[in-house]
């Protein structure tokens, strides 16, 4: 389907054959049939509706600018999926990842800022928050995908986030981690 653009030239959207290569790599781990996804720093929503057209359970759109909303809700619309997600106006690096309307955390999020907001990845860094926030969200074992731009290597480790896989396609780089189960989830919440 091809979907509505904002007027403006500063969007980047994800030509479709990456689209593809990117959800081939997430098939693997299972994603994201049936599971909960957040698309963040959504823009138009290409990752979001790509999910939801692959089965995904609910998407959360998040994105702060208003005009490209409006775009959003016309995507979501034209696709049919109003009843499989929520859009959230709002800045993601202050809101992260919110669980679906009925409680359930995302298994997967794809975290998409623009690349300025990308080329610091050091554990400082307005990214290394939203990821740090994003991982307190999220449902224990669950994934996390971050488009940078093509070059930009992030560190192997964030809060409870491991480096999975490292790819790049023409321009961009995308980096995939894993939220670690802490001790506690692995038991089941039970101290021996």
């Amino acid at each position: 389907m091809k979907l509505f653009g904002p007027k403006a030239g500063d969007s980047r959207p994800i030509i479709d054959r990456v689209k593809e290569a990117l959800f081939s790599v997430l098939y693997k781990y299972d994603l994201p049939a049936g599971k909960v996804v957040a698309d963040v720093f959504s823009g138009v929503g290409s990752l979001g509706l790509e999910a939801l057209s692959r089965g995904a359970g609910f998407v959360n759109f998040v994105e702060k600018d208003p005009r490209v909303v409006a775009v959003l809700e016309k995507n979501i619309a034209k696709a049919g999926f109003a009843a499989r997600s929520r859009v959230i106006t709002a800045n993601a690096f202050r809101i992260g990842a919110p669980a679906a309307p009925d409680g359930r955390k995302c298994d997967l999020v794809f975290i998409d800022p623009p690349y300025a907001d990308t080329a610091d990845v050091s554990p400082g860094s307005a990214l290394a928050g939203v990821l740090a926030l994003v991982c307190e969200q999220m449902a224990a074992g669950g994934f996390a995908v971050v488009r940078t731009r093509r070059g930009v290597e992030l560190l192997e480790r964030y809060a409870r986030f491991k480096v999975t896989e490292r790819r790049q396609w023409g321009t961009m780089a995308v980096t995939i981690l894993q939220r670690e189960q802490d001790d506690e989830e692995t038991s089941g919440g039970k101290h021996n």
